[in-house]
């Protein structure tokens, strides 16, 4: 893409900041941590993934009271025979006191390990959209210190104009005094500095605007507007500010397929150790009991009507995204082109506002002399003074619109803003 030089040399007072002070301000406000502590949560998410894997053990501590003498500890015939025979205490007990520690871990459960791609997935959109958001928020910096240089340079045009009418007002003021000269032509070049200071009034009020956005962005009250200048070249590319809605596309196609997987065999290993407390039914004896047991489960879905169900929101959820991808790239695609083929034009539109205002300040000149020598009237003479003054603005209106062109350019392909603004 060609580059136009979109450097404003203007005489205004400069504010002490720069672009990048406003920039490194910017990464370090609420508006970026936000977006970082969006990064940490998928990072957790991950983490709570693979933390699935881990076996599971627990601690457990129980008392049972039961209406008939219940076991202990499952006993084999033989060994319960034993007891009987030897009229030893029986583990069987009506209060049953217990404590142990179980664990699970799962072998095989294959969902796991996809659900912890989708969350990479989901952490890598978090990075790709903390990074857009970056982008945008500095764009805006861009687009508003732009807005508030175009109302500096409005505000001077305009005190310029007022300089020039105070000096005409001089001599219609004498003319007046005179009788050369209507008091009608007083009362028009009044109104006229009049309007000026209406829109002096107004472009202070646009300005507490831009400062208070910049100061939303990044903290810091400006009092003037700081001065920019284009240090660097938009680089296409494949439209990299969808890179977060890809990404997160990719996640819901992992979480379709991990809802499928959920109707595959899981195995999972599990263990207990018991110790038991009572007091035998058959002899009143305080008694105590322990055992353990390990094993392995294989889980087999063979109906799970509800899994169905999330396998089939899962899936809405892959297309509607994949359309909603389509429908942006197809308006990013669009927008950039356009925006692409604005940018020379505008270029042209200040070269022609440029050549058209120093044709109009000429203009400007004869029109005073002629109206100084009766030879125009005070309507006709103020028309050209509102001329030059609405050519300039339409100047620095299009000199802040190629800027916000430029930054829309570099928010589509995703382009660091802090080498192309300096």
């Amino acid at each position: 893409m060609k580059r136009a030089l979109l450097s404003l040399i203007v005489p205004f007072a400069l504010n002490a900041q720069t672009m990048s002070g406003l920039f490194d301000a910017l990464k370090s406000h609420s508006q970026t941590k936000s977006d970082e502590i969006l990064v940490k949560m998928t990072q957790i998410h991950e983490d709570q993934a693979y933390s699935k894997l881990y076996p599971q053990v627990n601690l457990f501590a129980k008392y049972d009271n039961y209406s008939l003498p219940t076991g202990m500890i499952p006993l084999a015939p033989n060994h319960m025979l034993a007891l009987v025979t030897t009229k030893k205490p029986q583990p069987f007990s009506y209060n049953i006191y217990a404590a142990g520690v179980s664990a699970t871990m799962p072998i095989f459960v294959k969902s796991i390990f996809t659900t912890a791609d989708k969350a990479k997935a989901m952490q890598q959109s978090a990075k790709a959209k903390k990074r857009i958001n970056l982008i945008k928020n500095e764009a805006v910096l861009v687009g508003a210190n732009a807005n508030l240089i175009y109302l500096n340079v409005l505000g001077t045009a305009l005190e310029g104009k007022k300089r020039s009418l105070l000096e005409t007002k001089k001599t219609v003021e004498i003319k007046v005094e005179n009788g050369r000269a209507a008091a009608s032509a007083l009362y028009m070049i009044n109104d006229r500095l009049n309007q000026i200071d209406i829109a002096n009034n107004n472009i202070d009020i646009q300005k507490k605007t831009v400062i208070s956005t910049i100061e939303t962005l990044t903290g810091i009250t400006l009092d003037d507007a700081v001065m920019m200048q284009q240090t660097g070249e938009i680089t296409k590319n494949a439209l990299e500010s969808l890179k977060p809605m890809r990404e997160k596309i990719k996640a819901d196609r992992l979480d379709l397929r991990a809802q499928k997987e959920k109707l595959y065999p899981s195995l999972y290993a599990h263990g207990s150790y018991v110790k038991s407390y009572g007091e035998s039914y058959n002899s009143y004896d305080s008694v105590d009991e322990e055992y353990g047991d390990v094993g392995v489960v294989l889980n087999i879905p063979i109906f799970a009507m509800s899994q169905y169900d999330n396998i089939s929101l899962a899936q809405i959820e892959v297309n509607a995204g994949e359309i909603e991808l389509q429908k942006l790239s197809d308006e990013l695609a669009s927008k950039a082109k356009m925006l692409e083929e604005s940018l020379p034009l505008l270029e042209n539109s200040k070269k022609l506002y440029t050549k058209s205002i120093e044709e109009k300040k000429k203009l400007l000149e004869i029109a005073k002399l002629n109206y100084t020598n009766a030879r125009l009237s005070t309507e006709e003479y103020l028309r050209y003074e509102d001329d030059v003054v609405q050519e300039e603005a339409n100047l620095y209106k299009t000199q802040a619109t190629s800027w916000q062109t430029l930054m829309q350019l570099a928010v589509i392909y995703a382009n660091n803003i802090e080498e192309i603004v300096k």
